[in-house]
């Protein structure tokens, strides 16, 4: 353990380089509209039926509040301070040292009226509200409280609300951060316990506010019991996966000793995605199968849309267009079978 101190207090932390405060896996906003997002860090680990995210909020000096909104796959069972080490314990483990739903996620129930709040807590200097509720509702809650949204925001929460209407919102303020004595770098990091069918990690969220042109950053660690599926595929889909192997006897060791980290199993798989795309591309989310042996939720993805006979539809028309060409030689490709099938020769003689 001291030796994990010492490279950790050497290593370049990703989370400690930052113009202003980070919230990961989040969009983050500010009185004035939507805040640039630097590059974040997200760990969902899943064990015995629970997802355990973690997040982390970077204080980096400046002044006045900052919020954000974090989709949920469900209603978490305790919100509470994160470990201090965690985050940084995973960095370090996949640098190389040179010079981040449910299986099938519920329709929304709440498309109107006001948001239910679940939950509240306060954590450092983050006041955190636990929602329920469709994406107006949810968006009419955040502006009620200090916060405009940018043009984009009623449709990446709708995007969410119809798969699962539960959010977190979290508003940052960076002069309490100042009162309790945080200093730039310091980092107040937040682990939710979400009791899920599989983990889930929201990815389009990251680009609220964003245009053509702008990058959205990210890094995503996944530790599950098993090597797991991952819906879409992250390097088909545009991403990276920058590690993904079984999780060393020390490596877990530090984690289950961190704060809240005692669920850690005594082995796991751990992966890291390295996200570096255009927030025009990044239309979907992180979908996962933690056995790695079925195929994650496309619903979970946002690759389609639940509706209320419970039978997916295709979510977006561009969708339909970048599979037409395939069902098109696949409906060929059946009729010329058939064909064959048809007019092939009897044993022992002719066609006709």
């Amino acid at each position: 353990m001291r030796r994990f101190v010492a490279a950790l207090a050497a290593a370049p932390l990703i989370l400690l380089v930052a113009a202003g405060p980070i919230l990961a896996c989040g969009g983050l906003i500010g009185p004035n509209g939507s805040v640039n997002l630097l590059r974040t860090t997200t760990f969902a680990g899943y064990h015995d039926g629970v997802e355990h995210y973690v997040t982390a909020f970077t204080f980096a000096g400046g002044g006045g509040k900052f919020g954000s909104i974090i989709p949920l796959p469900g209603i978490p069972t305790s919100v509470e301070r994160g470990g201090d080490w965690t985050l940084q314990r995973l960095i370090l483990e996949t640098t190389p040292q040179r010079a981040f739903a449910t299986a099938q996620p519920a329709p929304n129930e709440s498309s109107g009226g006001d948001a239910e709040v679940l939950l509240q807590t306060k954590v450092d200097a983050l006041d955190i509200t636990v929602l329920k509720g469709g994406g107006a509702a949810v968006g009419a809650w955040v502006t009620e409280h200090g916060f405009r949204l940018p043009p984009d925001a009623p449709e990446v929460l709708d995007f969410y609300a119809d798969r699962s209407p539960i959010f977190l919102a979290a508003s940052f303020d960076a002069d309490a951060a100042r009162e309790l004595g945080q200093e730039i770098g310091d980092g107040t990091p937040v682990h939710i316990t979400i009791p899920t069918d599989n983990p889930w990690v929201p990815l389009r969220i990251l680009g609220l506010g964003k245009g053509a042109g702008e990058i959205v950053q990210a890094d995503v660690f996944l530790l599950t019991d098993a090597r797991p599926s991952l819906l879409p595929n992250p390097i088909l889909a545009g991403l990276r996966i920058d590690h993904s192997a079984a999780a060393n006897d020390s490596l877990l060791a530090d984690l289950r000793s961190d704060k809240g980290m005692e669920w850690v199993p005594p082995e796991a798989w751990l992966t890291r995605i390295g996200i570096d795309i255009d927030a025009t591309r990044l239309r979907y989310d992180l979908a996962v199968d933690a056995t790695g042996l079925a195929r994650p939720s496309a619903v979970a993805a946002g690759l389609v849309a639940p509706v209320s006979t419970g039978t997916p539809v295709p979510a977006r028309s561009e969708d339909l267009v970048r599979w037409l060409p395939g069902l098109v030689f696949l409906g060929l490709g059946v009729a010329f079978i058939g064909w064959l099938v048809a007019f092939r020769p009897a044993s022992g003689g002719r066609p006709a």
